[in-house]
């Protein structure tokens, strides 16, 4: 049963552009949530003690069903690091226990989620996003899901060029 899962991956782009990421809301709704999905909702109030309210839609295939989370941040040093606990919540931002939105009984309530940003050579960015958690059986699955939403976020750089 994992406690944390992590995922760096190296951004062709600098810090200031990757941190955007986080913030702009049409930019979120590109990348939030693992391949195949959709983010129609980002609600961004990005700022320490703000919330932002975001959602992942299944494709029709598996269901079409959207998911709510909210981000509370905690801590936030600009171009270096975002602190938040992710939970489930209703449409309207209410944390929400997660078995009531068809969550196993053993999906975490509440997720610290670390984000640190690192400049490197070339105009790169190195990005370690880690995730604090009592995973339990959902642990392969928020694993692939990070690693698929980075991916999703590598696209948006890979555009811009």
């Amino acid at each position: 049963m994992a406690k944390q899962i992590e995922v760096t991956k190296i951004f062709n782009a600098p810090v200031e552009m990757v941190w955007q990421v986080w913030v702009a809301p049409e930019l979120v709704k590109r990348w939030w949530g693992p391949k195949n999905f959709v983010s129609p909702v980002a609600k961004m109030d990005f700022r320490e003690g703000g919330k932002s309210l975001v959602s992942m839609k299944a494709p029709i295939e598996m269901g079409g069903r959207e998911w709510y989370s909210i981000w509370a941040y905690e801590k936030i040093i600009p171009f270096q690091l975002i602190e938040f606990i992710q939970s489930l919540a209703d449409k309207d931002g209410n944390k929400t226990d997660p078995v009531k939105v068809g969550m196993p009984a053993d999906f975490p309530v509440d997720i610290k989620t670390v984000v640190t940003f690192k400049a490197i050579a070339n105009n790169q960015t190195e990005m370690t996003v880690t995730e604090y958690a009592e995973f339990a059986s959902i642990s392969n699955f928020a694993q692939i899901g990070l690693e698929q939403s980075l991916e999703k976020m590598a696209a948006i750089f890979v555009q811009a060029i």
